[in-house]
């Protein structure tokens, strides 16, 4: 099963053990993954973040953040980015996607937290990308800018979509995808 690195904008420092952390909307959705994936074994979500310890605590940025990071990037098959109406681009937000795409040349799996059908994601009655999620890529314009070198996965927020994607285990690092935008199908 592919090894995921999952990138959500969360404030920083962040500590996932303090009371409000769920409250932090893009957190709250990473978590959900983490949740289907303790429901149920099968659920295809590979955490590369359960296998090394915190990147967005108070530690030190240059010498230990983006290190850890770097590492856990490195582990990944792919990089799943969770954008939702509070995704901002923070400077962990920034690095990962950036080292994610320009360096490792990862595919993306974004998952749009607001959006909850494929036909959220078109226009009506075409196959073409809906302004909606143009409005998501400008809340994080790193992730806009550098796009085009990777294979996207589009995705809306649920279950059966997520797991359809998360299945597609040739959406890895090293597959045959060039780099577009892709939606699933069904």
């Amino acid at each position: 099963m592919p090894t995921n690195y999952c990138a959500f904008h969360v404030d920083e420092p962040f500590n996932e053990f303090v009371a409000d952390a769920l409250t932090r909307k893009d957190y709250f959705y990473y978590n959900q993954l983490r949740s289907w994936k303790i429901q149920n074994s099968l659920f295809p979500f590979n955490d590369v973040h359960d296998k090394r310890y915190d990147v967005r605590d108070g530690s030190d940025w240059e010498n230990v953040l983006k290190p850890r990071i770097h590492k856990r990037l490195n582990d990944a098959d792919n990089l799943i980015l969770i954008l939702s109406e509070n995704t901002i681009q923070s400077r962990s937000l920034k690095e990962e996607i950036e080292f994610g795409i320009e360096y490792l040349k990862l595919p993306v799996i974004v998952i749009y937290a607001e959006l909850h059908q494929k036909n959220d994601m078109l226009i009506n009655g075409k196959n073409n990308i809906h302004f909606k999620l143009h409005h998501f890529w400008n809340k994080l314009p790193i992730f806009k800018n550098l796009k085009s070198q990777v294979p996207v996965l589009h995705v809306p927020y649920n279950k059966e979509m997520v797991t359809k994607a998360l299945k597609k285990n040739n959406f890895v690092k090293g597959s045959d995808f060039r780099p577009n935008n892709y939606m699933l199908t069904a």
